[in-house]
């Protein structure tokens, strides 16, 4: 179409169809196609669905190999929320109660995710790659309150080795060891 025939409002001319049949006999030709094709049922409960390996589901709060916390409670996260699901406070870590390699921990750590879009902006804002997003995608509940997650259901579970914070540093002697890796080649 040219220059000269769109600002003549040639445009408003109704569309020329491709085919001969009437309209409603197109989208019978549609349904009655939709037939003879093979039927995809999955039995989801019984037979869980397997995700993608970069599946966006839950998030969870990773460690340190010793058992420390990743979380130093920046509330980067909070604010790369474009939903605004997530809520941080930072506490500051002492040498008695210490959850975290640097001077400050996340004390409170909440997800909601009645508000959450799983889009990841999240994960990628956090410096020191503690908050990450597993493959758990079975998140439904009936109360409300229930879809506020806590620290204490978002944290990676203690493996063996790992002690339960607080305690102090065993990977090094300040926090740039833990982060350059020199106390986890030890």
């Amino acid at each position: 179409m040219s220059e000269i025939e769109r600002s003549t409002g040639a445009r408003n001319r109704p569309a020329v169809r491709d085919s001969v049949l009437p309209a409603p006999s197109q989208g019978f030709g549609v349904t009655f196609a939709q037939i003879f094709r093979k039927v995809t049922t999955e039995q989801y409960p019984f037979e869980p669905k397997v995700t993608k390996p970069r599946y966006h589901g839950r998030h969870v709060l990773n460690r340190h190999p010793d058992g420390l916390e990743k979380c130093v409670g920046c509330e980067l996260c909070a604010w790369a929320c474009p939903a605004d699901a997530i809520y941080v406070e930072g506490g500051d870590n002492t040498e008695d109660a210490r959850f975290s390699p640097g001077e400050r921990y996340g004390r409170v750590y909440q997800i909601n995710y009645l508000r959450c879009i799983f889009c990841g902006l999240c994960i990628e804002a956090c410096p020191t790659r503690s908050l990450t997003m597993s493959n758990d995608f079975e998140l439904a509940d009936d109360n409300r309150r229930d879809l506020i997650y806590t620290k204490e259901q978002l944290m990676a579970p203690l493996l063996p080795g790992m002690e339960a914070p607080p305690h102090p540093m065993r990977l090094g002697e300040d926090e740039k060891d833990y982060y350059l890796g020199a106390g986890a080649r030890a």
